[in-house]
């Protein structure tokens, strides 16, 4: 229930984008884990070792909640829609070994390790209201860091690594626009203050405002931004992948945790700094 990706100052200035209406009626997004972790993970210590051992027994969609967390913000799950149902997909298991074979000497256990997790995972999740997300895998090959972070509306879209966007009747007609010039006008009142602006630590401050943001709500006694229906929904999409790709990618039911309530408890609004 602390998703500290939906706190990055981009992701937020396209949850307030999207609030104000910018992008028109949302149609699909597309977010995911896409980390070079192949050091990491063959590390003998901390979280390499479970990262490892994930990765020797279990296929599917390890580590959605980073990439999906901001987009179902955005789409109103569980306040107002719902993961419907999902496929998954994943490719062949190569980038641990050969990262073994060339890292490590001849007598190296880890030279001897099997892995079943494909090196990427493709997943897309439909919704109750007709919503399509891609969710994508992949820490085993090279590659630099993303978290995809893209929403596309019937007004115009999101796009992340690098940022930018694009507003029919705003920005130039087939042409990105650089996320940077809107700040200024679009900036989420939480990234507004100094503080934050100046807090470094924990992940460029988004670890800084998801610790504030918790303790606000816990002291005041209000809801905090996520809830346990939203760490069930967002969760849950791992094990039902392992059982999308196990069943050569047939479509999964995802289960209503809300029992309903889904349909009239209503959409996160924009908290003030």
């Amino acid at each position: 229930m602390m998703e500290n990706c939906c706190y990055g100052r981009s992701e937020m200035l396209m949850f307030n984008m999207v609030r104000l209406g910018l992008f028109g009626e949302l149609l699909h997004g597309e977010g995911g884990y896409l980390h070079d972790l192949r050091s990491i993970k063959f590390s003998t210590e901390g979280e390499g070792l479970w990262r490892r051992a994930h990765a020797m027994r279990r296929n599917g969609n390890l580590y959605p909640t980073h990439g999906l967390g901001p987009i179902a913000q955005c789409m109103d799950i569980n306040r107002g829609d719902r993961f419907e149902y999902l496929v998954s997909m994943s490719s062949n298991a190569r980038g641990l070994r050969l990262y073994a074979e060339e890292h490590f000497p001849a007598g190296d256990p880890r030279r001897n390790e099997r892995f079943v997790l494909g090196d990427v995972n493709s997943t897309l999740i439909r919704t109750a209201q007709g919503r399509t997300i891609y969710v994508g895998h992949n820490c085993d090959d090279p590659r630099p860091y993303s978290r995809i972070n893209m929403l596309q509306g019937t007004k115009g879209l999101f796009s992340g690594y690098p940022d930018r966007l694009h507003i029919e009747g705003r920005s130039p007609a087939h042409q990105w626009e650089p996320v940077e010039k809107y700040y200024d006008q679009y900036e989420h009142p939480l990234w507004k203050s100094d503080e934050i602006k100046n807090e470094t630590a924990g992940h460029g401050g988004m670890d800084f405002l998801e610790d504030r943001r918790l303790i606000e709500c816990l002291l005041a006694g209000e809801p905090t931004d996520q809830n346990v229906y939203d760490a069930a929904a967002w969760s849950v999409i791992t094990p039902l992948t392992e059982r999308s790709v196990a069943n050569r990618s047939r479509s999964v039911e995802v289960p209503d945790f809300t029992r309903g309530k889904w349909r009239t408890t209503p959409p996160l609004g924009i908290i003030g700094g």
